[in-house]
């Protein structure tokens, strides 16, 4: 299966949170690991797009949509932050 690295879900991201977020920094909250979003391993042709760990590959974030409604689930993120000036 094909992925793509972060920078794929910049669309979806800014239509959702209404700003640039591939630079924000996510802590898996499998691994502790933290990165830019843009750094994850993205499945984009799965039912919705997937965002995984590049570490430890685990599960941060889904984004669907559903009747026009974009639904993120952001479980796998312990922490979001905006990256160092």
């Amino acid at each position: 299966m094909d992925t793509l690295d972060g920078n794929a879900l910049a669309g979806l991201l800014y239509e959702t949170f209404g700003e640039e977020m591939t630079s924000v920094m996510a802590t898996c909250a499998t691994c502790g690991a933290v990165a830019a979003i843009a750094e994850s391993v993205v499945y984009p042709h799965l039912p919705g797009a997937v965002a995984r760990c590049r570490t430890c590959g685990a599960l941060l974030m889904v984004i669907t949509r559903v009747r026009g409604v974009s639904c993120v689930d952001l479980a796998g993120i312990a922490a979001m932050n905006a990256p160092a000036a």
